[in-house]
């Protein structure tokens, strides 16, 4: 095999794999193929989306050894070719070609999500990339524990409660039912309040506990009290809580658009998996270990409702502090050249809105 032209890249679990420049060349050919087709693809069909002309004996050769190196199937001894998860695989971590996102599909997406409210950003995400790319979409919002606050209220619910709301410097608003002393009226909440939000401002939620923990424990032997029952509350309502991860999933019609989901079986393995909505963000921060966009297909996804799907997702936020990350659930055939960057664009885009 000529080395030259070879290409490294990762095969399943077992090593590597080197592609001299003509296996390249029909790799991606019949991808591409076989994303728009729907169906096992026959060597003439590769033939016309070659870039250059290669003889049916030299493609028919070509395609036997992709198939001996587990990258191609041949469902039948009479059919054409499909391309595996390894073929998959390949593909878009070394022969996918850089591809740009559309005007008209930039210029949506920073309408729809720069126009959103900030407690609906997560469900305009996942709508939008459903939109653009007729798959699944999904949005993680961010946990109050990953965002900065910005600023704190109470209000009296009973004699021994109080709301605490924490409004993110995202703007979204989280609520949480405390414990307090009696003796604090509505206006002594107001003035507490008014105390801690010149302490909070720009710092978590576990750095306003440790912050206003040190605080309270300095002003042990001091007389001002209000100021006291002020840290005591701020301490509570930055308490660390198991909060429920949000995951917002757009329409599933969307799903039904694609031939892998005519069987009704495999759909509702899907929106059964899609019910739970923890496996899926616990599935998503597994994959995201990485910056950028990040792909994983079938049997990396790690739970069998999903083993005929792939999963394209990126983080929004900070590189080292991310918010949340979008991404879209479809069949292993989807045209990773379109949705990779559309995914990225909308990550981008989320980041600009939440950090602006």
């Amino acid at each position: 095999m000529p080395r030259s032209d070879a290409v490294t890249g990762s095969h399943g679990k077992a090593g590597e794999v080197r592609l001299s420049e003509r296996q390249q060349e029909v790799l991606r050919a019949a991808v591409r193929a076989y994303v728009g087709e729907a169906a096992p693809i026959a060597s003439k069909q590769i033939s016309h989306l070659l870039p250059r002309k290669r003889s049916p004996a030299s493609i028919r050769a070509t395609l036997a050894e992709l198939g001996q190196l587990g990258l191609l199937s041949q469902p039948h001894a009479s059919a054409g070719r499909v391309p595996t998860e390894e073929g998959l695989r390949v593909f878009i971590d070394c022969l996918l070609p850089p591809r740009d996102v559309a005007e008209y599909d930039r210029r949506s997406i920073e309408f729809e999500v720069d126009t959103a409210a900030t407690d609906a950003l997560a469900t305009v995400a996942a709508s939008v990339l459903t939109e653009h790319t007729r798959l699944l979409g999904f949005a993680i919002a961010p946990r109050l524990e990953q965002v900065a606050l910005q600023h704190v209220s109470f209000v009296r619910l009973t004699s021994g409660q109080v709301l605490a709301v924490l409004i993110a410097r995202t703007g979204a608003a989280h609520r949480r039912v405390i414990d307090s002393a009696p003796d604090l009226d509505q206006r002594a909440l107001d003035r507490a309040a008014s105390l801690l939000n010149e302490r909070i401002v720009g710092r978590t939620l576990s750095e306003t506990r440790d912050a206003l923990r040190r605080e309270a424990a300095a002003l042990r032997q001091e007389a001002d009290r209000l100021l006291r029952f002020a840290l005591e509350l701020g301490v509570r309502a930055a308490a660390a809580q198991q909060d429920e991860v949000d995951v917002v999933v757009a329409t599933r019609l969307a799903l039904l658009d694609q031939p892998e989901y005519r069987d009704p079986r495999r759909l509702r393995e899907v929106f059964e998996t899609l019910e739970t909505r923890e496996r899926l963000a616990d599935i998503v921060e597994e994959m995201l270990g990485e910056e950028g966009v990040q792909v994983v297909l079938g049997g990396e996804v790690g739970d069998p409702a999903l083993s005929h799907c792939a999963v394209v997702a990126a983080r929004y936020g900070e590189a080292m502090s991310p918010l949340g990350a979008v991404g879209v659930i479809g069949p292993l055939r989807m045209d990773y050249s379109r949705v990779i960057p559309l995914v990225a664009y909308c990550s981008r885009v989320m980041t600009d809105k939440l950090l602006a």
